[in-house]
């Protein structure tokens, strides 16, 4: 099915990032995977192709308010390649916006340029051992000096991606007590420097996949926060965290309809090469049935994810149709990627075949950004329900 949400600028800009991938990071990727990180310079080298600053204006030396579509193509490309670029997506696609839309015009000047250029790199923890979706709950302490010119930074996060890589962490800290009456009050955002004296890393987690990105305990100790380095207003990161989460949850959505894309052409690819019973495997009626139904449910579900990319390009992606994209495009992916592994029979169940990476990386869709269940409680919300 012919898809019309790119243009020819767009699909050129493509081949450069197929280009790129391609040459810099497959060869490499097994590599990575065994690091559990790929090396710091990746971002480096993002940085001089011009990716990482997208929508930052031009007078810190982004490319200035560039469609969302430009970070679609290159999420679908690493799909392709059976890559991940660390935590590069979350980093520009998810934690910068926040910059872009809270930070003033003194802290643009001192931290955009640098991401511009790929010489900072973000990631942001608001996971606690003890919190998950219910950010309310965040017990991680930033306390104001007595002298007004810094916070102390205490506590704890975990399931944090890409610390490692990144120079900056934006940090959801409880800069008030919650009240009974406003349990979502009292949080702020502290842009912290991982260099910071008691800022330290736990165990890089040992996930089943994602093997080439890293996913870290973090823990704040005493952490001295300038205060030129909230934020937005304090006590309302609660509103300012929901504000980006549709981009987020589309992010996650494009992801998923991208690499069950490729689940089918590695199941494609295999079955007309692999041989039983004197025969290819693709002669089988039940593999062309399974396929079948595999490609019919990535291009319907393309298509609802291409209009979310429309919106979001609109400006009119609403919460509610985000939650409808992810929970649809990562259920979906769940299944046709099992089914594509079940046609590759025992070599599925190998690590050294694509197919084996892909089951393992897609399963955590369904949770990031909001479990499945989270996102069939705003659409019954939505609903009126």
């Amino acid at each position: 099915m012919k898809r019309t949400v790119y243009d020819e600028d767009q699909e050129s800009f493509r081949l450069v990032i197929r280009d790129f991938i391609a040459k810099e990071v497959v060869p490499h990727y097994p590599d990575w995977e065994q690091a559990g990180l790929p090396p710091r310079e990746l971002f480096t080298k993002l940085g001089e192709l011009g990716v990482t600053g997208f929508g930052i204006p031009e007078e810190y030396g982004g490319p200035g308010d560039i469609s969302y579509k430009y970070s679609a193509i290159i999420s679908e490309e690493s799909a392709r390649a059976g890559i991940m670029l660390g935590h590069y997506g979350l980093s520009t696609g998810m934690v910068l916006p926040y910059l872009l839309t809270l930070a003033t015009d003194e802290q643009k000047a001192r931290w955009l340029p640098g991401i511009a250029a790929g010489h900072i790199v973000l990631c942001i923890a608001m996971t606690e051992p003890g919190t998950g979706s219910d950010l309310a709950g965040i017990r991680t302490s930033a306390k104001l000096s007595e002298d007004g010119t810094h916070y102390v930074l205490n506590g704890a996060k975990t399931f944090i991606s890409g610390a490692r890589n990144s120079e900056l962490c934006v940090v959801v800290a409880r800069t008030a007590p919650a009240t009974a009456d406003d349990r979502r009050g009292g949080l702020s955002l502290l842009v912290v420097r991982t260099d910071s004296s008691g800022f330290a890393y736990g165990r890089n987690l040992d996930k089943i996949g994602l093997k080439a990105s890293d996913t870290n305990e973090l823990s704040f100790t005493d952490v001295r926060v300038p205060v030129e380095d909230l934020l937005g207003e304090e006590g309302k990161a609660f509103s300012y965290l929901g504000q980006n989460l549709p981009r987020e949850r589309l992010v996650v959505g494009v992801d998923a309809v991208s690499r069950a894309a490729a689940a089918v052409q590695l199941a494609k690819d295999y079955v007309l090469e692999r041989h039983v019973f004197g025969k290819p495997v693709a002669a089988f009626q039940n593999t062309k049935f399974v396929l079948a139904e595999c490609d019919t449910e990535v291009l319907a579900t393309q298509a609802l994810v291409d209009r979310g990319i429309e919106l979001e390009h609109q400006g009119d992606l609403t919460p509610a149709d985000a939650a409808r994209i992810k929970l649809h495009a990562t259920e979906m992916a769940g299944r046709v990627v099992d089914k594509c592994l079940q046609l590759h029979g025992g070599y599925g169940y190998m690590r050294e075949y694509p197919i084996a990476r892909l089951y393992a990386d897609i399963r955590v869709n369904r949770i990031y950004g909001g479990s499945s269940e989270v996102m069939k409680t705003i659409i019954a919300k939505d609903m009126g329900l």
